[in-house]
């Protein structure tokens, strides 16, 4: 029984040494050049580093000629470095971008490639779009449900729309790297340049004869100040003409007149019978005092009955006139 519990302790040392102790990653490390000490490796598992990562980004960088210690890949790993599957094996993902820009002659040292990569940048994506621009579409087709409509809309001094959309050609400036705006905000500049230049267009026929007015005057502003890119180029890859906005708001203006106009006009009308109303009520009560007049002209004399009577077949008569000549008492009001 002790001997097969003294078996089991020696297996379960031999594995632990084995683990803690990766005999066959060293000698690839000696075999590709790399001294690294058998020490090193066990403090890095005590470190909880893995050791391949580290010395897999080791081998790599010294293949390529860059001298880089152990200490120094350790301290980024543990800083939260991102790493990269190169040839089925995984490094750190400065090592291949560094290994990128020495071959591309773009100076770019151990440190700001970490810094960028800490700062949660692909730095191996940038160094690429550094050595190869990158064309990135203004205004992203992303954003938009129909591909086809990712167009910026503007309107000239003449009212007419256009609809344009750009091509920007970027190169990454890994100098800006850190703390620069990405793509989103190359692409609102962009979007931004396109509307000012065609606003300030006193015709739209201009920008549709010299449409590369727009990449002039965009890339005139700047517009990679401030962001991790460096713009190449900027070309109108399509613009369309819209509609006449200038026309359809002075129609929209025509018809808020117009109805200004019929809402004065209704108020003019509103007061026109009111005073009818009003001047008919006069009359109505100037008709009531005649009989008072008439009776008071009896009472003090002033009238007599056969002046009474007079009158009355006065009235009388024109009443008949009026009969004969088809004129209504209402008619007969309204004319006076």
């Amino acid at each position: 029984m002790t001997v097969w519990i003294i078996a089991v302790l020696i297996v379960v040392a031999l594995l632990l040494l084995t683990w803690l102790v990766p005999v066959q990653l060293w000698i690839s490390a000696l075999a590709a050049g790399v001294k690294v000490g058998m020490t090193n490796l066990i403090a890095m598992r005590l470190r909880r580093v893995p050791p391949p990562v580290i010395i897999n980004s080791m081998i790599m960088a010294h293949k390529a000629g860059i001298d880089i210690s152990s200490d120094d890949l350790e301290a980024h790993y543990l800083a939260g470095g991102s790493r990269e599957i190169i040839v089925h094996k995984e490094v750190l993902r400065v090592i291949p971008a560094l290994i990128s820009a020495s071959k591309a002659d773009i100076p770019l040292t151990f440190q700001r490639a970490c810094a960028i990569d800490l700062a949660g940048r692909n730095i191996l994506e940038a160094v690429r779009i550094s050595v190869t621009p990158e064309v990135i579409d203004a205004p992203d087709p992303k954003d938009y449900a129909d591909p086809k409509m990712a167009k910026v809309s503007a309107i000239a001094m003449d009212g007419i729309e256009l609809r344009a959309k750009a091509r920007v050609t970027v190169r990454a400036n890994l100098d800006r790297l850190v703390g620069g705006a990405w793509t989103e905000t190359v692409i609102a500049r962009v979007g931004e340049g396109i509307v000012t230049t065609i606003g300030s267009a006193e015709t739209h026929k201009k920008i549709l004869e010299n449409p590369d007015m727009i990449s002039k005057e965009v890339l005139a502003k700047g517009l990679d100040a401030g962001t991790a890119f460096e713009i190449l180029s900027i070309d109108i890859a399509d613009i369309d003409v819209g509609e006449n906005i200038g026309a359809r708001l002075q129609q929209q203006q025509a018809e808020a007149d117009l109805q200004i106009a019929k809402a004065r006009a209704e108020e003019r009308r509103a007061m026109a019978v009111a005073a009818e109303q009003e001047m008919r009520a006069k009359v109505v009560e100037a008709e009531a005092e005649v009989p008072r007049a008439i009776a008071d002209a009896f009472r003090k004399g002033n009238l007599g009955i056969i002046d009474y009577y007079r009158m009355k077949n006065i009235q009388s008569d024109t009443s008949m006139r009026d009969s004969i000549a088809g004129i209504s008492p209402e008619e007969k009001k309204k004319s006076k």
